[in-house]
């Protein structure tokens, strides 16, 4: 369990403190226990002093957006229990728990699904029966948060304040502000534990690696990623497994975990692979591999590429991923300087050669500013 403090008093956002907890058990006592740190560090008096709680939520029936969660939606969340199992139910309890513990005070989420609200239909569509597609069954895509940030800082770090604000504004402007210069187009790796690459036009995204529900595009520590949704079928029909043997395999068993051999952890994964062992290089190899397929995807998509952003754990602190994700790409205008990626420092850096047309860039993602700049906006304007 994570958190961050802002003020929005002054401006934009100041971060007052941060904390967190690790291998929580009693989620009420945690709460409780942010609650304390809190009051004890004179950041707060009383939960009162709180005007709301921000959560970076996953996906609802029938809801996106930055929306507070009042019992209809959380019950919304519930719905996609079964398409978010990893991520769903620990946020619908921790919610639950919060509203039971400060009844006064707001709870907004601010949804995963949120920043694909403006991304073509072609790219959104599956194939399926529109009886499927009624349901909801469509590419969402998710790290909603990391890829806005990314969209906003990588256009500053471009000289673009056009972009920049437009990618800022997007939920209030409805993606409706103009854009004064040529178009900007970034495609963003967020690389962790959970990966996702999208592509972004003028600060909003065209589409995300992830679909229907997270557990799709690239391979996940321990969640499958793309897969022929016939494989479900063949394998249930084979070995008699039930929904839920199913749902156990691509869920707990699959990914990196299952390529590996049973690493779920990248660090693990390159010390083995290494070290000469087989399974852990081929996991390594198609998260790779699944990576480029997804920069290609955009790359095609945007006609070109101004800048290629990596991002989040994997991407932040993996020399070795980057370079294998931008090697041989100098036809596509992605030269990566070794050097400078070997020696990157710890937060933003360009990795790319000085005459690299795009410009390959290192950027902290703040997925929690983001939710606490949107949570904000709402409140203003539920008051105006």
């Amino acid at each position: 369990m994570k958190y961050r403090l802002f003020d929005f008093s002054g401006g934009d956002g100041e971060l007052l403190t941060r904390g967190g907890l690790e291998r929580v058990d009693d989620h009420a006592g945690a709460i409780g226990q942010v609650l304390d740190e809190l009051r004890s560090g004179d950041w707060i008096a009383s939960e009162a002093d709180l005007a709301a709680v921000g959560f970076k939520t996953i996906m609802a029936e029938g809801r996106t957006g930055c929306l507070e969660l009042t019992a209809e939606v959380v019950n919304a969340m519930e719905a996609c229990n079964h398409i978010a199992p990893a991520h769903n139910p620990p946020y619908i309890r921790g919610i639950r728990l919060f509203a039971e513990r400060m009844p006064g005070v707001p709870l907004v989420g601010l949804f995963e699904t949120a920043f694909y609200q403006w991304a073509p239909e072609a790219s959104a569509r599956y194939a399926v029966p529109p009886s499927w597609h009624d349901a909801g069954v469509r590419r969402w895509g998710f790290h909603g948060a990391s890829h806005k940030f990314i969209a906003e800082r990588s256009a500053e770090r471009l000289g673009r304040d056009d972009v920049a604000n437009r990618a800022r504004n997007l939920y209030v402007d409805d993606a409706g502000s103009p854009v004064d210069g040529p178009p900007l187009r970034v495609v963003s790796c967020h690389l962790g534990g959970s990966s996702s690459v999208s592509g972004i036009l003028n600060g909003a995204a065209i589409g995300n690696s992830m679909g229907l529900s997270p557990q799709s595009g690239l391979p996940n520590n321990n969640r499958v990623g793309d897969l022929d949704s016939m494989a479900v079928l063949h394998m249930m029909r084979r070995d008699g497994l039930s929904i839920d043997d199913a749902e156990n395999a691509l869920c707990n068993e699959s990914g990196l975990k299952g390529l590996s051999g049973g690493h779920n952890d990248i660090r693990d994964i390159i010390a083995a692979a290494d070290s000469g062992d087989a399974q852990a290089r081929l996991a390594l190899d198609v998260f790779v591999q699944s990576a480029r397929h997804w920069l290609g995807a955009y790359f095609a998509q945007l006609n070109g590429l101004d800048a290629l952003v990596f991002t989040a754990g994997i991407g932040e602190n993996r020399a070795c991923i980057r370079a294998a994700i931008c090697a041989d790409l100098d036809q596509l205008g992605i030269r990566l300087d070794a050097e400078k990626n070997e020696a990157a420092p710890t937060g933003e850096a360009v990795i790319s050669t000085d005459d690299s047309p795009v410009k390959v860039m290192i950027i902290p993602t703040n997925e929690e500013l983001v939710v606490a700049r949107e949570v904000k906006r709402y409140l203003d304007h539920r008051r105006n």
